[in-house]
């Protein structure tokens, strides 16, 4: 009875967990055509709701481009700022170590690197063939 119970528990559970893989990989799917589309409609539905003219839906147009703008802007600046960082902590790594043991240092990183991006591609693999 008990092992019936448990099994029932992990067969609703997984379900719910794939119901929720399904509903993220439908929004990754979605390409920059279907965002857009998807945008449109969504000014047209607040034009409709709010009674807009064309002059305030343009005007709402220009604001989320800046807005996107702003989002691209502010994430190249956090890739440069996590790129600094990781070279200052590089150069304090060189001349913590000697010369031998900084080369086998750097390789072990390289190594643990390319594990994780082969682990991610694992992992995207499974869940497209899902």
């Amino acid at each position: 009875m008990k092992k019936l119970v448990l099994s029932l528990a992990f067969v609703a559970v997984g379900t719910f967990a794939m119901a929720q893989q399904t509903e993220m990989k439908k929004m990754k799917r979605m390409d920059a055509a279907e965002m857009q589309q998807k945008h449109e409609a969504k000014l047209q539905q607040m034009k409709q709701d709010l009674g807009l003219s064309d002059a305030q839906v343009a005007q709402i147009k220009e604001l989320h481009q800046k807005k996107m703008e702003n989002v691209k802007a502010s994430k190249a600046e956090k890739m440069a700022q996590m790129k600094s960082k990781r070279e200052q902590a590089d150069n304090e790594m060189k001349q913590i170590l000697t010369p031998e043991q900084y080369i086998k240092w750097q390789k072990i990183r390289e190594q643990k690197m390319q594990e994780r991006k082969q682990k991610m591609m694992q992992k995207k693999q499974v869940q497209s063939a899902r």
